[in-house]
């Protein structure tokens, strides 16, 4: 990263529409909003250091014993952990991709390699991945689906790089934080895995699928007992407040949210990326709840001037100005940031 920045920043000017941030459309859930209401008078003891009904609700909807799940304070916490708590000599993560990782890894004193994600190739990953997981290596990040470019990996090439890293000696870290806006979530997901490679560690987080990022409220998963005790060895206590347990809680309990987001964000991404190209922008195919996109360089400061935020993609290893990233939303919302696209494009 060029600089370190990310998508959401509202505070810094006066926005009416924030595209930067990729998030349910739908808001955070009812029941939460009622359960962070009902928890306020819980606010004077502390939070349940070990998030144990949180943990025990995780277990059920994932499908893995409780014990394999650590919560933090949003995923980004929990990357940091990794980082911190693992110390990796060397790691290996792709470009363009999620900021975190390197900044996390850097901090903590960790060699980077990168692998180049082409636009040529419309930025997926190719077989010579593998070649680049060697010995040499501690840690592989791998963000499925991909922030920003929003390209996805099946299953196999996942298992591949598994083995692969197993082979050499080194964790893989699968970033899955967009994998329940896919309508094939659970054919993609590692989850099933975990018990099978135990030099896998998979995160996620409420943050995005439920709408809550205010809350911050992130989990990984692994079956490495080891891996979870170096992690909870650098992370402060009480990171999880009680509100956001509950609403987690609460989230969980919600039967067709995830199914409504998922029709949402099918239909209006088909929507955006019809007007988009009708518009002569070149619109990378994504699955998940944003597009990434090229356009003329000075569109996100003529779209700010109309108090409109989308993410400027040019900050990112391996893109330049002309890159930009913008979340699926509601069908009117669409509608009026297409109109103000063929304002600014005219």
């Amino acid at each position: 990263m060029k600089k370190h920045k990310h998508g959401g920043d509202i505070y810094s000017r006066n926005i009416e529409m924030d595209y930067s941030a990729n998030i349910s459309p739908l808001g955070i859930p009812k029941r939460s909003e009622e359960a962070i209401l009902a928890s306020l008078d819980r606010l004077v003891h502390y939070p349940d250091v070990e998030c144990r009904s949180l943990r025990a609700m995780l277990s059920e909807k994932e499908g893995i014993p409780a014990d394999f799940i650590l919560c933090g304070n949003g995923a980004a916490e929990l990357i940091f952990a990794l980082a911190n708590g693992l110390k990796p000599k060397r790691a290996l993560v792709a470009a363009p991709g999620f900021a975190e990782y390197e900044q996390a890894l850097s901090g903590a004193g960790c060699e980077l390699s990168f692998y180049e994600l082409k636009e040529a190739q419309g930025f997926a990953y190719q077989e010579d991945y593998f070649q680049n997981i060697t010995e040499e290596l501690d840690m592989v990040f791998l963000c499925n689906p991909n922030n920003p470019t929003g390209g996805t990996v099946d299953r196999a090439f996942l298992i591949a790089a598994a083995e692969r890293c197993r082979e050499c000696g080194c964790l893989l870290v699968v970033d899955e934080c967009f994998n329940k806006f896919l309508d094939d979530a659970e054919a993609v997901t590692m989850k099933p895995y975990l018990e099978q490679y135990p030099n896998l560690v998979i995160l996620d987080a409420f943050t995005k699928i439920y709408a809550m990022p205010g809350l911050r409220l992130g989990y990984c998963m692994t079956a490495n007992e080891r891996i979870r005790e170096k992690m909870r060895s650098v992370m402060q206590p009480w990171s999880v407040s009680t509100l956001a347990q509950v609403a987690g809680e609460a989230a969980l309990e919600e039967e067709f949210y995830v199914y409504e987001v998922r029709t949402v964000i099918r239909e209006e991404r088909s929507f955006l990326e019809h007007e988009m190209r009708k518009l002569g922008l070149t619109v990378f195919s994504a699955r998940a709840n944003f597009i990434f996109f090229k356009a003329p360089e000075d569109l996100a400061e003529k779209l700010l001037a109309k108090s409109i935020l989308i993410r400027d993609c040019s900050n990112y290893r391996g893109l330049k100005k002309g890159y930009f990233r913008i979340a699926v939303r509601g069908h009117r919302e669409n509608e009026a940031l297409m109109r103000a696209f063929a304002e600014v494009l005219s």
